[in-house]
């Protein structure tokens, strides 16, 4: 998180985009210039998370272990980009004053943290059960945009390949289209719901408690 905060200036108002997809999807070279050269394009300063040790699956000779990335990118976005590459402190960058918003692939655990966070996201599901994840964010909490993918598939990694384009629309839109404000005030309002459920006295907080104490009854009979 100290890398993070050194690398992307604070802001009056939030205006970075987080970019993860989990530690199980995989994209292809191609896919992966296709998201630098769309969020390049978006003008939008961003953090991406880039999961996979691309020197370890190309081998440890180390030459073009970049070449995912477009030639002279990392130069070009010096100062308002910033690349993770392995894991990352998720829930930490999230509600970093500096994010504004989550690309994600709408895993569990992602879309709660994001709706936690308080923040906008562009949904980009994958497999299983992230296509209805995808449908709360955007259909139902109204607090996100598709990036664009095809049908539900249930058994695979890899994604359908998006091109530059559908990642730069989805991103700007989250972040300065028409419904941003929107966007970025409900998913405000879903974040303080969020932290108030889970905080002594809220609704998730007294439920867990009353599960807890029904196992307790369990046990002592």
């Amino acid at each position: 998180i100290f890398a993070f905060s050194q690398g992307l200036s604070p802001k009056v108002f939030p205006n970075a985009p987080y970019v993860c997809f989990g530690t199980t999807s995989k994209f292809s070279d191609a896919q992966l210039r296709e998201i630098a050269t769309g969020l390049e394009a978006s003008g939008q300063d961003f953090v991406w998370v880039v999961s996979r040790d691309r020197k370890e699956e190309k081998g440890n000779e180390g030459e073009g272990q970049d070449d995912w990335l477009p030639e002279g990118f990392e130069k070009r976005i010096q100062g308002r980009g910033l690349i993770i590459r392995g894991w990352a402190p998720q829930v930490l960058i999230l509600d970093h004053r500096s994010v504004g918003g989550f690309v994600t692939h709408c895993g569990w655990n992602s879309v709660l943290e994001g709706i936690s966070a308080g923040l906008p996201m562009v949904t980009w599901p994958i497999f299983a059960e992230q296509f209805y994840n995808e449908k709360l964010v955007t259909e139902v909490l109204r607090i996100g945009v598709g990036v664009g993918v095809g049908a539900r598939r249930w058994a695979r990694l890899v994604g359908d390949f998006m091109r530059k384009e559908a990642v730069e629309r989805a991103v700007k839109e989250i972040m300065v289209g028409e419904r941003a404000g929107e966007m970025r005030g409900r998913a405000r309002s879903f974040g303080v719901m969020a932290k108030r459920a889970v905080g002594e006295g809220g609704s998730s907080y007294n439920d867990l408690g009353a599960l807890i104490e029904e196992l307790r009854t369990y046990g002592s009979g």
